[in-house]
């Protein structure tokens, strides 16, 4: 009986359906692997959600407050007034609940920018302070009418139910204006 033979190698059908079956499995795992592996990463949202992020302070003029989000929580950014640092500064730190002085919250030549988590320190609430009309508390700074804790223009715990003053995201400028937060 003659067999289906190469004379010139030496293979047979056989080898030829081994090696096709073969590379077909290989072709197959790696299609089941490749979409798996790639689940296991995490998605663009969420490392964007982690990843430090830039702000340009130059449109935010003198006695502005914006708001932005980093790593889901909110950041409150004020452009201070003279009056609201010199008001900081003057605090005296040993009667404050959580003793800062206004130079420990600030960056050192950025005075007047003041970056802070933006949620009350009691039970999370967002305190009001940021837009015009907003009730400003009785220390020129932030308010949460939810229980009534009260911040002074550093974010410093003054008066109500709040244990700890708004704290400070890491943060540093890179320029006069410019900071990247994380």
């Amino acid at each position: 009986m003659a067999h289906a033979t190469d004379t010139s190698t030496g293979t047979t059908r056989r080898d030829f359906l081994m090696l096709a079956t073969g590379a077909a499995g290989a072709v197959a795992i790696g299609a089941a692997v490749i979409p798996l592996v790639s689940q296991l990463a995490p998605d663009a949202q969420t490392v964007a959600a982690g990843a430090p992020i830039d702000v340009d302070l130059a449109p935010v003029a003198e006695g502005q407050a914006i708001k932005l989000f980093w790593r889901g929580k909110l950041i409150f950014v004020r452009h201070r007034t003279k009056k609201e640092i010199e008001e900081a500064k003057a605090v005296d730190v040993a009667t404050l609940r959580d003793p800062q002085t206004d130079e420990q919250r600030t960056k050192a030549g950025h005075e007047q920018f003041l970056i802070i988590y933006g949620n009350c320190t009691h039970l999370g609430c967002v305190p009001l302070g940021n837009a015009p009309g907003d009730p400003k508390g009785d220390f020129d700074g932030w308010f949460c009418p939810c229980h009534g804790s009260h911040y002074d223009s550093s974010g410093r715990i003054r008066k109500g139910p709040a244990p700890l003053n708004l704290p400070v995201p890491p943060y540093a400028f890179n320029g006069d204006t410019k900071i990247k937060i994380g």
